[in-house]
């Protein structure tokens, strides 16, 4: 649940936020910024850990030099390393890989507006921002809906970034440990801990109904309501 609320009030929203700047007519270089936004979605999981290790190492890592330039280096700790920071950490890792999949999600829902609703809306006065919140926002709405429903069901499958960086342990003493990696050592096991199949296959029906349960929600719930708003 803290891995998933991290990506819905963080990736999501910055998505959105992305997504708006990109779609403004005037903004120069845009598919330079939109190509450069998405590259990290297209990196290895094992070398987004890697390099994130080596950043935020707290021995031969530039985390602590980047946040002296701008006067933070006291906030800078070995956050990977603390079972209070660890998993938000791993999370904010994550969010930076793939915030570029709802931000294109999104641009390509803001792209799909008629232009006159905008133009008459700026013509009445109204500022870039009043015509996203007020006209463009409302549209998009079913685009993010179905972000929101692909972000829990990724996040709850979430098993590959914290098996690379912190490994099937998912140390600091469980303190990353997520129901992907428990379902890994439950059925293979690890080290001295045997695998079970029976209890392998429990974790992974427990997994199957959480993300069951929110898909039907979007379907019967925030759907339905959706298209009565449309219609």
């Amino acid at each position: 649940m803290k891995f998933f609320a991290v990506h819905m009030l963080v990736q999501n929203p910055i998505g959105i936020a992305l997504a708006a700047v990109l779609s403004l007519p005037r903004l120069k270089f845009r598919n330079t910024y939109r190509t450069l936004i998405f590259m990290p979605t297209m990196l290895s999981v094992v070398i987004v850990g890697f390099i994130w290790q080596l950043i935020l190492s707290p021995v031969w890592g530039v985390g602590a030099d980047i946040l002296d330039i701008v006067g933070l280096k006291s906030l800078f700790g070995p956050w990977l390393g603390k079972e209070g920071s660890a998993l938000i950490t791993l999370a904010f890792i994550s969010v930076w890989q793939w915030v570029g999949i709802p931000m294109m999600l999104i641009y390509a829902a803001l792209l799909a507006i008629p232009e006159d609703l905008v133009d008459a809306a700026i013509v009445d006065g109204a500022s870039h921002f009043e015509v996203f919140w007020h006209i463009k926002m409302p549209l998009i709405l079913p685009t993010v809906a179905m972000v929101s429903i692909l972000t829990f069901v990724g996040n709850f499958n979430a098993f590959d970034l914290v098996y690379t960086v912190k490994g099937a342990l998912a140390g600091p003493n469980f303190s990353s440990d997520i129901m992907g990696t428990l379902f890994y050592r439950t059925f293979f096991g690890y080290q001295l801990q045997l695998g079970s199949p029976t209890l392998g296959a429990t974790v992974a029906s427990l997994m199957f109904m959480i993300i069951l349960a929110g898909v039907l929600f979007y379907l019967f719930v925030v759907q339905r309501r959706m298209s009565r708003y449309q219609l």
